[in-house]
């Protein structure tokens, strides 16, 4: 357990579920085993849920006020593949699901989902035998063309697979291989996000059991597939107006993403997110000592991004756990996800990002804090008076009067 002011969180809870996690294969589009998991967690917690058609969870943790609402969101789903084609060798060809490279597959252990059964076998490249093909090996381009599955049957036909059971569209899902050190790191397949889905439950468990009141209702959402882009569009209710998505942040050269402590996202691939919650993020994490980073991740999509161009109005921000090769052989540390969930019950309890925003017409002073007249007064250009502005236009002006001082 750890310590916090006023509640505890459940270390060994977060360790455990996200061990479990890894162990049930969610490729997007195979979703089922982690729905009924996170619902049997759900009800541990004694937390109201309900399901959409497709899966997508929907939890409710009542506060003060019924609206305005905020969400905060995980997906269940992670990376994987389907069989493309069997080759007249009984080899599998692959083609990904989500967006990944084909290195990251190469030596993995998968199983294949079949409507007759599972099978186990390998990702190797076209050239696998060294001692056959020598320096070739080392010349295969990295595509999903040049890879295939071998499996371990008696197939050495595409009758054989056929006559097992293996199709066309199976489902391939990777073997996480996880690794939780003395030290606090966390390698696998998958963290990606399930450990974000971990360190969000974690967080619940601490809101329900420590019984801390929220300022507003938090809904707890969990999306089946973020990995493919359409996420979490049709699961948002009217009256949800802020929107925290927990993810995995790219440790690498060039970003400033850690291990350690929140990474908060200012902006990725589809533009910024939105300014007044970002910041009450990261004033959350200044006010209770929670460690954390800011950065800027230039080839990213998630479920915070999915809900607005799905058309919602909502304020949305994105709060990520660093983790090293995101979408191969993952590393974060437990610290990263402790502090996640730290955020998390920090957040729920707040009060409204913006004290108007359930209202239908949102008064124009709830725009007066991100810049001041003052400030945008600069460079030798002042902004014109309203007074001047008029008067310009009853002398026969055209408008706006640029006054260069």
């Amino acid at each position: 357990m750890i310590e916090e002011k006023g509640y505890t969180l459940d270390s060994e809870y977060l360790t455990k579920v996200l061990l479990e996690l890894l162990a049930i294969p969610c490729p997007t589009g195979f979703t089922d085993g982690a729905v009924v998991y996170v619902c049997e967690r759900l009800s541990e917690l004694g937390i109201d849920y309900e399901l959409t058609r497709r899966g997508t969870i929907k939890g409710r943790l009542r506060g003060k006020l019924n609206a305005p609402q905020r969400a905060v969101v995980t997906h269940l789903d992670t990376i994987g593949a389907m069989v493309r084609e069997i080759k007249p060798n009984g080899r599998l060809c692959l083609t990904p699901v989500g967006h990944w490279s084909s290195r990251f597959a190469e030596g993995s252990r998968v199983t294949i989902f079949s409507d007759s059964g599972c099978f186990r076998g390998s990702v190797l490249p076209l050239y696998a035998a060294g001692h056959r093909y020598n320096e070739e090996v080392d010349r295969l381009p990295v595509t999903w063309d040049h890879v295939e599955i071998r499996v371990d049957e008696c197939i050495y036909s595409k009758e054989d697979a056929l006559r097992i059971g293996i199709c066309v569209g199976d489902f391939v899902a990777f073997d996480p291989n996880p690794e939780f050190l003395p030290n606090g790191f966390v390698v696998s397949r998958h963290l990606d996000n399930k450990a974000g889905t971990a360190a969000l439950l974690t967080g619940l468990k601490a809101i329900v059991e420590n019984d801390l009141p929220l300022a507003m209702d938090c809904l707890p959402i969990f999306t089946l597939t973020e990995e493919i882009g359409s996420g979490v569009g049709h699961a948002i209710e009217a009256d949800v107006t802020e929107f925290v998505g927990i993810d995995i942040g790219p440790v690498a050269e060039g970003q400033n993403a850690k291990e350690h402590g929140v990474t908060i996202a200012m902006k990725d691939s589809s533009g910024p997110f939105d300014w007044h919650l970002t910041r009450h993020l990261i004033h959350l994490c200044q006010d209770h000592h929670i460690p954390h980073q800011r950065d800027v991740f230039r080839y990213y999509y998630s479920d915070a991004v999915s809900a607005v161009q799905a058309g919602h109005d909502i304020r949305h921000a994105l709060v990520t756990f660093g983790t090293d090769a995101t979408h191969g052989y993952e590393r974060t540390h437990i610290d990263a996800l402790t502090a996640i969930s730290d955020l998390v019950v920090r957040y729920a309890q707040s009060e409204p990002v913006r004290p108007h925003d359930a209202q239908a017409n949102i008064p124009k002073e709830d725009f007066q804090d991100q810049i001041t007249w003052d400030e945008m007064q600069f460079g030798g250009t002042a902004v014109p008076t309203v007074n001047e502005v008029l008067g310009e236009r009853e002398k026969g002006g055209r408008g706006k009067k640029q006054i260069v001082k």
